[in-house]
């Protein structure tokens, strides 16, 4: 199955408003962040976690009111095993010492026809979760350097540079997301989690495959085109490529909807994340990383042309399907 097949659209000629659209949405993600910071779950902040029994069973929604009532609305509650059993973790408070049995007596007092057992108290502190932060932080460095390392090999510095950069701008608009909608759509309960932060490393993979098919495409295109003016050929490849990135994209798109919508609170910072990572990396591997490619180029052989050079064909256009279509 095969979406506009013979499409023509000039996606690299958008660049520099895609470029706009790009640096105004990172730039509210940071100002929104620097204002309101990031919800840090338990795994980075430290806390408390329980594993409590009830008989009967108690809904997930009625806990949490009860939680509400204590200050612990934002409580990470969902069901384990059973649903009889309910995982519950709390962050770490100054004012809140005995945390466990703080829990424990509301619950009893909200629910006093119903058996509460103690499975399970764990306890995280400041100083793990500070550990597991900066694992984080390095666990994506390091997937980014492999990554541009890869590309590096496989294409050009100049293609893994303008992969990474796109990789950097899907993650930084996708944080600037969560923490906007985190802002103004507190029920998502969106927190910056070990979950949230499996769903960066996998966005970061799924936006890589999609850059990579359209430079595989690039470079198959630039051996049969040889001599042809690069954004031609850049414009080519992308629209060879459009009907497998609509029908991939959009799929991936349509379950993390229903991830988000009906998965439930545990999976829904991720399937959030995601959803936003997958729109992004979509136009990111087409107006970041594409169009870096080809204002290198650009630049390289303007530099080239100050040092008395011919013009390279690469200059020739700005609008390669105009030109095409005169000589045709």
């Amino acid at each position: 199955m095969r979406f506009f097949p013979r499409t023509s659209v000039d996606f690299v000629g958008k660049r520099y408003l895609w470029y706009s659209v790009s640096a105004s949405l990172i730039l509210i993600g940071l100002i929104t962040v620097a204002i309101r910071g990031l919800n840090y779950g338990i795994d980075f902040v430290g806390g408390t976690e329980l594993t409590l029994g009830f008989t009967p069973a108690i809904s997930v929604g009625d806990v949490r009111t009860s939680m509400n009532k204590i200050g612990h609305g934002d409580a990470e509650i969902k069901t384990f095993g059973s649903d009889n059993n309910l995982l519950i973790r709390v962050k770490a408070s100054e004012q809140q010492v005995n945390t466990s049995q703080q829990i424990l007596a509301q619950l009893k007092q909200s629910f006093p026809n119903t058996k509460i057992v103690l499975l399970q108290d764990n306890k995280i502190g400041p100083q793990i979760g500070q550990e597991l932060r900066r694992d984080a932080v390095v666990a994506i460095f390091y997937s980014l350097l492999a990554i541009l390392i890869y590309v590096s090999l496989r294409f050009q510095f100049i293609y893994a540079l303008g992969a990474v950069i796109a990789l950097f701008h899907d993650v930084l608009i996708t944080i600037g997301a969560i923490a906007i909608f985190g802002w103004f759509v507190p029920w998502l309960n969106l927190q910056i989690d070990q979950t949230m932060v499996a769903a960066f490393l996998t966005l970061v993979g799924y936006s890589m495959n999609d850059t990579v098919v359209i430079f595989d495409r690039i470079r198959e295109n630039l051996k049969i085109y040889k001599g042809e003016n690069l954004i031609r050929v850049m414009n080519r490849s992308i629209n060879d490529t459009l009907s497998r990135t609509i029908i991939t994209s959009g799929t991936a798109f349509a379950v993390l909807l229903a991830l988000l919508i009906f998965g439930g609170e545990v999976t829904r910072g991720f399937a959030f994340a995601m959803l936003v990572g997958v729109v992004t990396g979509t136009y990111s591997s087409i107006y970041v990383a594409s169009a870096i490619v080809v204002d290198y180029n650009i630049f390289i052989k303007k530099a080239d042309l100050k040092l008395g050079e011919k013009q390279s064909p690469v200059l020739e256009i700005e609008r390669p399907y105009e030109v095409a279509a005169k000589r045709a």
